[in-house]
């Protein structure tokens, strides 16, 4: 760090110079994590320009549409070129699409059918499609009212899918099975692409027919390849998580084989419609540049959250993952262990937010979730993931997690303010 910059920090920001030395240490012993993550930032650059290049993007898809949406070219370019990056024979790209359980929930609804049976392989899923599917609660509509059925099977004590469960629980009623890639609100490792596709064609060599589904969220651009490429039969996500490249102000995407997204986008419109309507709004071109920009932004938010790892485990907290454990999300877990560290860590990044830094987030009862929640989410974009955010459930063990960060020096003052706040509020003494 520059000196100009530490002395900015101590006189300007009020940072102590005990917490800048500490952060200054993580910062160089991760740099060798760093490298690695630009390798896969550059590769994926160059895939998603092919992709722009070989549809022939042009400034006439940035076109305004209205009303029913007929003949947008730009929706429909937007669609090949999320076919072509996520290796898939189609997609579905819509601002429509209000966030990434909205997305996966037309997969669920579009292809599941009353007698059928839903299997999650990776334990319990993310707390808003807990809903959807109605696990404990079963409001009005979800997959259980309609007669769809659902069973679990959790991980093994190590993080690893169960098999042997697997070949005991799949049946002839057996549709559509989830598997989940980011951790979610779980203190566990997020699976690996190998993972994923080791699990798929297990179960394809049971089943061939059984729909094989992927939770994308938070997982685009973290590696090489996307679960599309190694057998996933339909993912979803969010596109103000990492694809939108913190430019998209909302929407989401579905990709996967090409019968299965016309049923998504028959869930999403209208049975006989389909992917044909639906009205960008001018929309279009910021889906394609923050496209452009994903994989940038999504390394930057990668090294933000390598550096929290590596600080909160000198600390002496538990972290998930570990600073140079291969990851296959952005999410960085911090077991704080008690109600107030947790929320003073969420209100320090808060703190660190270009906008509503005064804010001080609280616990609430937020609309799809059985605990109350803190969020901390000073974001251009309301709830976007890929912009620097903290948020929990208030249950033990008092887990924080940390995703984002459109730039890492912004993740990293973000984790600074954090640091001193915990400080401040007595939880952490350095």
């Amino acid at each position: 760090m520059h000196y100009k910059t530490m002395d900015y920090l101590i006189n300007k920001l009020n940072i102590s110079k005990k917490i800048i030395d500490i952060c200054v240490a993580s910062e160089e012993e991760v740099s060798g994590q760093f490298n690695k993550i630009d390798e896969i930032r550059e590769y994926n650059q160059y895939k998603v320009l092919n992709a722009m290049q070989k549809n022939r993007v042009s400034d006439i898809h940035f076109n305004y549409s209205t009303g029913y949406g007929y003949g947008d070219i730009g929706r429909e370019t937007i669609d090949k070129v999320y076919a072509d990056v996520f290796g898939a024979e189609d997609a579905l790209v819509r601002p429509q699409i209000v966030s990434g359980t909205h997305a996966l929930s037309l997969c669920l609804y579009g292809v599941l059918r009353p007698g059928d049976e839903m299997l999650a392989v990776t334990g319990k899923p993310y707390d808003t499609l807990e809903n959807i599917i109605g696990i404990e609660n079963c409001p009005s509509g979800c997959l259980k009212d309609l007669g769809v059925s659902y069973s679990q099977i959790d991980l093994m004590d190590n993080g690893k899918i169960n098999y042997s469960e697997i070949t005991k629980k799949i049946s002839e009623r057996t549709k559509l099975i989830l598997i989940q890639r980011s951790l979610g609100y779980s203190w566990r490792p997020s699976l690996s692409l190998e993972d994923i596709e080791y699990t798929i064609k297990f179960i394809k060599i049971i089943n061939p027919s059984i729909v094989c589904m992927v939770d994308n969220c938070y997982g685009e651009f973290i590696d090489f390849k996307e679960p599309t490429e190694v057998g996933a039969d339909i993912i979803a996500g969010s596109l103000i998580k990492n694809p939108g490249g913190s430019l998209a102000p909302t929407g989401g995407y579905v990709a996967g084989r090409k019968h299965l997204i016309e049923m998504a986008a028959s869930r999403l419109i209208a049975p006989g419609i389909g992917k044909e309507c639906g009205a960008t709004l001018g929309i279009n071109r910021l889906f394609f540049q923050g496209l452009f920009l994903a994989p940038h932004i999504v390394a930057e938010a990668l090294k933000g959250a390598v550096f929290c790892s590596k600080l909160f485990n000198k600390l002496g907290y538990e972290v998930n993952p570990e600073f140079n454990a291969r990851r296959s999300d952005i999410i960085q877990a911090i077991k704080f262990g008690s109600r107030e560290a947790l929320i003073a860590f969420c209100q320090g990044i808060q703190k660190g937010s270009p906008v509503d830094s005064f804010v001080n987030p609280e616990p609430w009862d937020m609309p799809g979730y059985n605990d109350q929640v803190i969020m901390a989410a000073g974001g251009f974009i309301q709830g976007a993931s890929i912009e620097l955010s903290a948020d929990a459930p208030l249950r033990e063990p008092y887990i924080a997690y940390l995703q984002g960060g459109i730039t890492f020096d912004h993740a990293k003052i973000g984790i600074i303010y954090a640091l001193q706040n915990l400080t401040a509020a007595g939880c952490l003494k350095l």
